[in-house]
């Protein structure tokens, strides 16, 4: 899996970061995501998915390679 982050979209709610903490992180910088980790582990899975379902600007995706 693929993880990707629209930065034009993103509006910095870290919501992203408290689901998966260990694909997301927050560039204080620019107060938008991070993708930590790109190509997940398949047990976090999971994580990513809720992090997308709750992104509330709908910034985040996930790509099956």
């Amino acid at each position: 899996m693929r993880v990707a982050a629209d930065l034009e979209l993103c509006q910095g709610h870290q919501m992203c970061q408290h689901e998966a903490p260990a694909v997301f992180g927050l560039d204080e910088d620019t107060d938008t995501v991070i993708v930590l980790d790109e190509h997940p582990p398949g047990e976090l899975r999971g994580q990513v998915l809720n992090a997308i379902k709750y992104c509330p600007a709908m910034a985040l995706s996930l790509e099956d390679e």
